[in-house]
């Protein structure tokens, strides 16, 4: 009907000024410990060839049979929105060989998720997450690092209620022997169908089942760290006593089970109390055959992502967020022509030198324009008028203090506070 307003689709979080100032803020924050530490940038498509999910993440798991959103397109090729960051990495990494060059591949996403689930605080159909991938090592240390990354990505935000949980889900053959018992124990469960049937594809998946029955069912169900060979045991003793060494904080949960099939070995999850029923926000883990199994070598990895989102909603939850860290540095009202070229000139020299500047235009009267800058929260404020040009000087007044200060106008910069 013309002229109806359009509305977003349900459950997809988009942000508008100003909380799009602390959206922006959160994913920088977490992506700037990657960065320093050598990892770069790989740019992905939101799309890609349905198999590589269902291969890659695992049939068994709700991402696949249940969230997915799938559809032909017009070549009839089964399309699907990316749910999850890794598989998609994996893909390019093969398709580009970067897995023929230096090892580790270090690399870093940020973006758009897609997963058809019932909305609601924190659980969006679609999503963003930053996330890190090191493809082409299995050293204890390099997952130390990884985990490290993340949290430092936390820290850096001043998050403080959060824990991160470890635990480990061992090699091939730990997995194998662990299976063997766990299958007994599930036999002996009253399952519906449906759990049966996931049980039979990966019997892990019934550790991560939310109903009250399914958790008290699988209390006495065996756990795998206690299956776990020499070797694997081994390799995570070194991931804890890394980082411990780096002073990151965790617990150990042996009943922890990520939502992707892929994981094995190093697991872990960042949960943070505040958040109620959604309270992960952000793991990872290392996923040994996932190269293969995208037809690659046969090489490990490890990665995490972290959904923005939520750890949004966790820094506003801890009240760490304040909306002056986003405020404009100045803000310059002009009265006349002569003074909106010199605002112009002025303003691009502050921009140049890292500052946030804004100019009142439309020519509308001072007071408006001061009430223009009380509300978008700037810091200071100049009027540019005759006077002020003709002695190349200016009251600098800070809005909140309302105090002000007879400055130079060349000497601007060095009167706005870092």
């Amino acid at each position: 009907m013309s002229g109806q307003k359009i509305q977003a689709p349900k459950g997809v979080s988009e942000y508008v000024p100003g909380r799009s100032n602390a959206f922006e803020f959160v994913r920088n924050s977490l992506i700037a410990p990657a960065k320093r530490a050598g990892y770069q940038l790989i740019e992905l498509p939101v799309f890609e060839d349905t198999e590589l999910f269902r291969r890659g993440v695992g049939e068994s798991t709700d991402v696949v049979s249940k969230e997915m959103y799938t559809f032909e397109d017009r070549g009839g090729r089964s399309i699907t929105l990316r749910p999850e960051g890794t598989a998609g990495v994996m893909r390019a990494v093969i398709e580009h060989g970067l897995d023929r060059g230096q090892l580790p591949v270090k690399l870093w996403y940020a973006g758009q998720f897609f997963r058809a689930e019932r909305p609601q605080a924190g659980r969006y159909r679609q999503f963003y997450q930053v996330g890190i991938e090191a493809i082409g090592l299995d050293d204890p240390a390099i997952d130390a690092e990884v985990i490290a990354i993340a949290d430092s990505g936390f820290k850096s935000l001043g998050l403080r209620k959060y824990r991160l949980e470890m635990t480990s889900l061992g090699d091939t053959a730990s997995r194998a022997a662990h299976r063997v018992d766990l299958l007994k124990f599930i036999e002996g469960l009253d399952l519906d169908e449906a759990t049966s049937e996931r049980a039979k594809m990966n019997p892990l998946r019934l550790f991560d089942d939310k109903r009250e029955e399914m958790k008290k069912a699988m209390l006495g169900a065996p756990l795998l760290m206690d299956y776990l060979n020499a070797e694997s045991k081994e390799h995570f003793k070194k991931v804890l006593g890394y980082l411990d060494q780096m002073e990151v904080s965790y617990v150990l949960n042996p009943r922890m089970v990520r939502g992707l099939d892929y994981y094995t070995g190093t697991t872990f999850e960042f949960v943070h109390e505040l958040l109620g029923a959604q309270s992960g926000i952000g793991g990872g883990g290392r996923y040994d055959g996932l190269m293969q199994a995208l037809g690659g070598q046969s090489l490990s990895g490890i990665g995490f992502g972290l959904g923005v989102d939520r750890v949004l909603l966790a820094a506003e939850a801890e009240g760490i967020l304040s909306e002056d860290a986003f405020a404009s540095d100045l803000y310059i009202i002009p009265l006349g022509e002569p003074a909106k070229e010199m605002a112009l000139k002025i303003a691009k020299d502050l921009r140049n030198v890292g500052k946030i500047v804004e100019i009142a235009f439309g020519d509308r009267g001072l007071k408006g324009s001061m009430k223009a800058a009380d509300k978008i929260g700037a810091t200071y404020v100049i009027v540019l008028g005759d006077s002020e040009l003709g002695s190349a000087t200016v009251e600098l007044k800070h809005m909140k203090t309302g105090e002000s200060s007879t400055v130079k106008i060349a000497s601007l910069q060095q009167h706005l506070k870092p």
